[in-house]
């Protein structure tokens, strides 16, 4: 059977503001979305939902649908292994206490990343990277934007691969829970949980298969089958887990800032044949604001 893919619509189910570790404000990032063409938006920042209120007046602004998003990090067999969370009730109480939780471990990280860092004397470096996140949590790029000002490095990458990258000084693993905590957190708010860019854990593929199967019986629900970088053989094996699993299928560009072509709003390749579309299955029908 051949589902159709709803032509017309340009669907992104995942995009990072400066919520969490993206460019662009949330206002900002709508603007662009529109611009490129794109019609329903997840904006899907890292542990929080700090963002959604600003980007839903933008998007009623712009004459774009918005569909609450947000990607949790948690842990499979010590991987970090993150899930988006798609169409869930940002009110529910159990879900945003698990987020204050989340937030509290990501604060304990940047603190001690600026610990780790402070053999480099760049004064205030943790306050300077939380003003370049916007006053939220900062992740290391925004710890590698303070060191480029800093004249500690020439620029982002090579701060990563001095200072912040894997095995780095400054490459500091938070805690966070099991895959089949933080799936519940998703299902009881209403929500979808999907399993993000799948390709990008390097795992083998028999490792890849095991953990899909583990998070279909944790009661996740769609994989995330087209995202921005992947190869025709990628999406062919994602679409393949798709349907063995028979999971709902998902897609998005995992946007973070302007100037990456290979991962763009909007830029995503064209969803395979056969696959039932995780946004047929949203609480609200695309085409209607939806609840933040």
């Amino acid at each position: 059977m051949t589902i159709p893919q709803d032509p017309g619509l340009c669907i992104d189910l995942h995009c990072h503001s400066t919520a969490s570790d993206g460019a662009l404000a949330p206002s900002a990032l709508v603007a662009r979305a529109a611009e490129r063409g794109v019609t329903h938006l997840a904006l899907t920042d890292h542990d929080t939902i700090s963002g959604l209120v600003e980007a839903q007046a933008s998007a009623r602004e712009q004459g774009l649908a918005l569909i609450p998003g947000i990607e949790l990090s948690c842990l499979w067999k010590s991987r970090t292994i993150h899930i988006v969370g798609l169409d869930f009730n940002g009110q529910d109480e159990r879900f945003l206490n698990a987020l204050e939780r989340q937030n509290e471990n990501r604060w304990a990280r940047a603190r001690m990343i600026a610990e780790r860092l402070s053999k480099l004397n760049v004064p205030d470096l943790l306050q300077r990277a939380t003003g370049a996140s916007g006053g939220d949590v900062p992740g290391r790029p925004h710890f590698a934007e303070v060191l480029v000002q800093a004249g500690v490095v020439r620029n982002g990458a090579q701060a990563f691969k001095r200072y912040l990258g894997n095995g780095k000084p400054g490459d500091v693993k938070a805690y966070w829970p099991e895959l089949p905590e933080v799936v519940s957190w998703i299902n009881e708010a209403g929500g979808i949980a999907v399993l993000a860019h799948p390709r990008k854990y390097q795992l083998t593929a028999t490792k890849l298969r095991e953990l899909t199967a583990d998070f279909r019986r944790a009661g996740g629900r769609s994989i995330e089958v087209c995202t921005s970088g992947q190869s025709s053989g990628d999406l062919g094996f994602v679409a393949e887990l798709c349907r063995k699993e028979k999971l709902l299928a998902s897609q998005g560009s995992d946007f973070h800032f302007p100037g990456a072509p290979w991962c763009e709003l909007g830029r995503i390749m064209k969803m395979p044949d056969g696959l039932e579309p995780v946004w047929h299955h949203f609480r609200t029908p695309l085409g209607e604001p939806a609840p933040v």
